[in-house]
C-alpha cells in the first residue's frame, strides 16, 4: 500500500481535477460522506436526538468538516460547529460549503480566542441539556499541510477534545489526521488530538504509522474520495506499507518445495561475539536457524569457541587462530577463507570496538563479495572510519538503531526520530555504490527499509515489548537466512522485519510483555506459518494477521 507524503497527496488531488476533471469539491464530497459513511459502520448509525461538535479550522480540512456536518444533519444528527477562524476567511470549496450550512441555518459558534474556548463545554451541554445525545467529535481543524507549532487557542481547543468528559465521552474522529500531527514523520507540533478514529483520505500517509503515531491516529481508516489509479501511476510514489499483501508479492522463496535439504536452503557465515557479549552471535545464530538458514557457521574468537559449541549445537563454529577474547585483523585471511561457499554473511553483533578488530570489520567491509549484513558494533566501527572505507565488493545491508544510525551520520538521536525516513534515505545515500546494492533498515517503531534507489518500506508488525537487550542480533540473523534463501537484500530486509515484528506479536498476545529475544527467535516459525496460511488474503492489516494490538487499516 502506497504511503504519499503531505505534497505527494497534493499532487495527486492536483492531477485528479487538472488531468483528469474532477472537480475538487467533488474530491471534498467524497472525502466528507466517506468519512460519515465510516462513522456508521463504527459507531452505528447516530441516534435521532443526536449532536456532534464539529471544529473547524482553516484550509480544506475545515471544508471536509463541514461536508460531514453536512451529512451527519441529513442523518438526524445535529451538527454543532466550532469555527476556530473567522469564516469570512474561508475560501474556495470551503467556502462554498460554508455558503451551504448558512443556507440550512445550522448552528455553529466563531471561537477564534482562548476565552472563547473556555465556552465550548457550555454550548455541549446545553445541548445534552435537552436530552441530546453526543454522537461523536469531529476534529477538523488541521489537515495533512501542518507543518509548525500549535499554539493560542487552536492549542487550546486541542488539549480540551482531550480532557476526557470536558466536552463529552463520545469518540472522536479525526478528518484526515488529528490535528498536531506532521504526517511526513509523524512529528507531534506541541499538541495533538487524540483521536479514536481517524478517516485518512485516499490514502494512509508515513507519518501515521512512526514515531508511535497510532497513540494519537487511534484506529486508521482508509476512506476512498476518488482519486483515479492513473494519477497515482503518474505520481510514482516511492513510500510503501509492508502490510500483508505487499510481502506476501516479494515472497514467493518462503515456500519450500517438497523436496529440499539443508543445501536448498543456504550456509549463513555469521563473524559476531566477543567476551561479555557472546550472547549477541548465539542470538544471531538462532534468528537465522530459526528463520530457515539451512545451516549456519559462526566465526569466533577461539577462547570462546566452547561456549557456542555449547550454547548452539545446531550451528557450526570456526575458531579462529590469533582472534583470542575478541576479533583481530590477523584473522582475515581464515574469515574469507570460511566466506567461501557461504550465500551471505552478517558481521557486527558483539564484535566489540577493540583496535584490532575495528581493522578487521573495514577490511572485511571491503572484501567481501557476498551480501553482507553490519549490525551493532561494525556500524559503530563504520562510524569512526566513514571517510577512509574501501569500496564494497558486494551487496551491503546496514541495520542500525537510531543511536547507531546519529553516529553515522553525524546527526543527533532526536534529528532521527523526528524525521526517521529523511535520515534512512541519506544513510543510504551516504553508503550507495553503483556497483552494488545497499539496503538499511532503521530499526524502531515501524522500522524504516531503503535501498539505494530510494524505494521505501515501513514496517507495521512488532510492538513495545521488543524493547529488550537482543532483539536487533535475532533480526540480523533473520534477514541473513533470508539472503541464504535467495532473497534480494531489499526483499530480506522487508521480509525480515515484517516477520521478526510478528513473531513477536504472537508473544505479545500469548503472554503480554516481558518476552526475551530468544524467544521471539523461536516463535519465528509460527509467524512464517502464519503468514504463508494467510498471504492469499491480500489482507492490509498487518499486525492483525498475529495479533490484535494494532487496529491500524
Amino acid at each position: 500500500m502506497k504511503l504519499p507524503t503531505s505534497e505527494e497527496m497534493r499532487r495527486l488531488d492536483h492531477s485528479a481535477s487538472t488531468d483528469f476533471g474532477i472537480p475538487s469539491i467533488v474530491l471534498m464530497e467524497n472525502a466528507g460522506l466517506g468519512t460519515v459513511l465510516m462513522m456508521e459502520q463504527e459507531l452505528g448509525p447516530p441516534p435521532g436526538n443526536s449532536f456532534a461538535p464539529i471544529f473547524i479550522g482553516p484550509g480544506n480540512n475545515g471544508g471536509d468538516g463541514l461536508v460531514i456536518g453536512r451529512h451527519l444533519h441529513q442523518r438526524g444528527c445535529l451538527p454543532l460547529f466550532f469555527f476556530l477562524v473567522d469564516p469570512a476567511t474561508l475560501g474556495g470549496d470551503a467556502a462554498v460549503n460554508l455558503q451551504i450550512i448558512r443556507q440550512l441555518q445550522l448552528p455553529f459558534h466563531v471561537i477564534d480566542t482562548p476565552a472563547r474556548v473556555e465556552n465550548i463545554p457550555l454550548f455541549c451541554r446545553q445541548h445534552a441539556s435537552r436530552g441530546h445525545l453526543c454522537y461523536a467529535v469531529v476534529d477538523a481543524i488541521f489537515g495533512i499541510g501542518l507543518n509548525r507549532e500549535v499554539v493560542g487557542h487552536f492549542a487550546d481547543a486541542i488539549r480540551m477534545i482531550n480532557q476526557p468528559g470536558l466536552i463529552t465521552s463520545a469518540p472522536v474522529v479525526a478528518v484526515d489526521t488529528p490535528s498536531g500531527m506532521d504526517v511526513d514523520t509523524g512529528r507531534i507540533y506541541g499538541c495533538c488530538v487524540r483521536a479514536d478514529y481517524t478517516a485518512t483520505y485516499a490514502f494512509a500517509k508515513p507519518g501515521q504509522y512512526m514515531n508511535g503515531s497510532t497513540t494519537w491516529a487511534g484506529k486508521l481508516k482508509i476512506i476512498d474520495i476518488g482519486i483515479p489509479p492513473e494519477a497515482v501511476h503518474q505520481a510514482s510514489i516511492t513510500t510503501q506499507l509492508a502490510t500483508t499483501a505487499a510481502v506476501a508479492a516479494m515472497s514467493c522463496r518462503l515456500r519450500r518445495k517438497a523436496v529440499s535439504h539443508k543445501g536448498s536452503h543456504g550456509h549463513l557465515l555469521v563473524v559476531a561475539g566477543s567476551t561479555g557479549k557472546s550472547g549477541a552471535a548465539i542470538l544471531t545464530a538462532r534468528g537465522a536457524l530459526h528463520a530457515g538458514a539451512g545451516l549456519v557457521t559462526l566465526c569466533v574468537p577461539k577462547n570462546l569457541n566452547p561456549v557456542f559449541e555449547v550454547a548452539l549445537p545446531e550451528a557450526m563454529t570456526a575458531p579462529l587462530s590469533h582472534s583470542v577474547n575478541c576479533f583481530d585483523i590477523a584473522d582475515l585471511e581464515s574469515i574469507l577463507d570460511s566466506c567461501r561457499g557461504k550465500a551471505a554473511v552478517v558481521l557486527g553483533p558483539g564484535v566489540g570496538q577493540d583496535e584490532r578488530t575495528a581493522e578487521l570489520v573495514v577490511a572485511l567491509y571491503g572484501a567481501v563479495n557476498q551480501p553482507l549484513l553490519l549490525d551493532a558494533d561494525a556500524l559503530n566501527i563504520l562510524a569512526g572510519y566513514r571517510k577512509e572505507l574501501p569500496p564494497p565488493a558486494g551487496p551491503r545491508i546496514f541495520t542500525p538503531h537510531p543511536g547507531e544510525l546519529s553516529r553515522l551520520l553525524g546527526w543527533t538521536i532526536a534529528e532521527i526520530e523526528s524525521n526517521r525516513l529523511e535520515a534512512a534515505r541519506k544513510a543510504v545515500a551516504l553508503f550507495a555504490n553503483h556497483n552494488h546494492e545497499t539496503t538499511l533498515v532503521l530499526k524502531g517503531a515501524g522500522s524504516i527499509t531503503v535501498d539505494g534507489h530510494g524505494a521505501v518500506f515501513i514496517n507495521t508488525t512488532g510492538n513495545p515489548g521488543m524493547a529488550s537487550g537482543g532483539m536487533g542480533d535475532v533480526l540480523s540473523g533473520v534477514i541473513g537466512a533470508l539472503l541464504c534463501q535467495g532473497m534480494a537484500p531489499r526483499q530480506a530486509a522487508v521480509i525480515g522485519v515484517f516477520l521478526h515484528g510478528g513473531a513477536a506479536d504472537i508473544l505479545l498476545k500469548e503472554r503480554g510483555v516481558g518476552y526475551l529475544a530468544g524467544e521471539v527467535a523461536a516463535a519465528l516459525p509460527l509467524a512464517r506459518k502464519h503468514f504463508q496460511e494467510n498471504q492469499g488474503a491480500g489482507s492490509t492489516e498487518s499486525a492483525a494477521l498475529f495479533s490484535r494490538t494494532n487496529p491500524a487499516a
